[in-house]
């Protein structure tokens, strides 16, 4: 195997995963704020329909909000349409105005958050969140930015920065200044989100954690929560009953699924790296955007990897990054926002998640995928 200490150095940006017994006591305690909120006959419902009850929207999802809001330790939720970037369109929309400043991390941006950022008119600072001292120094020069924003999950292969201690340094030099994490892909998997370690706000989407397709959630402070219900009147615009019921039920799952999955994840890793597929140049894991195996290959024939993997068992697109659909293995491009940090990885690198499979799958599909595409690529020469 060649010598990779470049990549070694990314196992520091790994965010830490519940064990299975951690994961475990969460699920009870999911639970334990699901019986708070509703009857034994409440929760066997289906759930309501439009804006007949006092809350202006479905009971059942009022109902479903205060679990999760009680869950995570927030004021207040809402359960909004557009999945995670409907959340957070939704939430900067309520706090910042075209034209107003937003910090954010010098990193490769999301592309859908990018997009946000355009259409809402927002003006962006950024600074290194990896660099604390560099942080401190623009909080206390810059008085006009009304948001912090950090994403949860790594934008780069190189980032290393702690949530909760990015968070206290701003409320410590800038307690007036909003916080809002984006913690897609870290929900009932890390030690933590957002509002849990001290932000004002937090935002996911409901689907990338088994829920209905669309469904995003928004937790904080209780005044723009509420602005939010007032502004989604429209009983079209509602998440009904039924979706925030299912929302609950498959979230009760999540927390030992993703434990389990995480244990693959390293198990993937941790083969490769010992030799078992001799084309692998090495393998890290990363947060890309969900804790993922990065392979890199000794030749630049990923996407052809890619392509026929699809033969031999792998999904080769994402449909919710972790939703109720994805069972197979993920074999995958790297990510958009990690391309553009390191170029090389669009030849050699996949970006494989196991979703509901065992390492050995995994490996008997990189294999046969190898194999099948050094013979396309040596077929194509000649």
């Amino acid at each position: 195997m060649t010598n990779q200490p470049a990549k070694r150095k990314y196992s520091e940006s790994v965010l830490p995963s519940l064990t299975l017994e951690e994961a475990q006591q969460l699920q009870f305690q999911f639970v334990e704020s699901i019986s708070k909120h509703f009857t034994g006959d409440q929760f066997l419902s289906l759930g309501d329909l439009g804006l007949g009850s006092r809350y202006q929207r479905p009971e059942q999802t009022e109902k479903a909000e205060r679990v999760l809001a009680d869950f995570f330790g927030a004021e207040a939720a809402a359960l909004v349409r557009g999945a995670g970037t409907g959340a957070i369109r939704i939430l900067l929309s309520v706090l910042l105005s075209p034209g107003d400043s937003m910090f954010i991390h010098k990193a490769p941006v999301y592309a859908t958050t990018k997009e946000t950022i355009r259409m809402l008119g927002i003006r962006t600072v950024a600074i290194d969140f990896n660099r604390l001292k560099e942080m401190e120094k623009a909080l206390r020069e810059d008085a006009d930015c009304k948001v912090f924003y950090i994403q949860h999950a790594r934008q780069q292969p190189s980032d290393t920065y702690h949530l909760q201690t990015v968070i206290e340094t701003v409320k410590r030099i800038r307690p007036d200044l909003t916080v809002v994490v984006d913690d897609n892909y870290c929900v009932m998997k890390t030690y933590g989100i957002g509002v849990q370690c001290g932000a004002d706000y937090s935002t996911f989407s409901g689907f990338k954690l088994m829920g209905p397709e669309g469904i995003g959630v928004i937790l904080g402070k209780k005044e723009k929560i509420d602005l939010i219900h007032a502004r989604n009147y429209s009983g079209g615009g509602q998440v009904q009953g039924f979706e925030a019921m299912e929302l609950l039920r498959m979230m009760t799952l999540t927390p030992v699924l993703f434990a389990v999955q995480s244990k693959q994840v390293e198990e993937i890793c941790r083969q490769l790296n010992e030799g078992a597929i001799e084309e692998v140049d090495c393998a890290y894991v990363v947060n890309a955007q969900s804790k993922n195996v990065i392979v890199e290959l000794k030749e630049p024939i990923a996407p052809e990897v890619i392509k026929q993997s699809n033969r031999f068992g792998a999904a080769t697109h994402p449909v919710g990054a972790e939703s109720k659909y994805e069972i197979l293995p993920l074999f995958y491009r790297v990510s958009g926002s990690f391309i553009e940090a390191e170029p090389r990885l669009k030849d050699y690198g996949i970006r494989i998640n196991p979703m509901k499979s065992g390492a050995a799958t995994v490996l008997r599909i990189l294999k046969e995928a190898i194999h099948a595409a050094k013979e396309s690529v040596h077929a194509a020469k000649k």
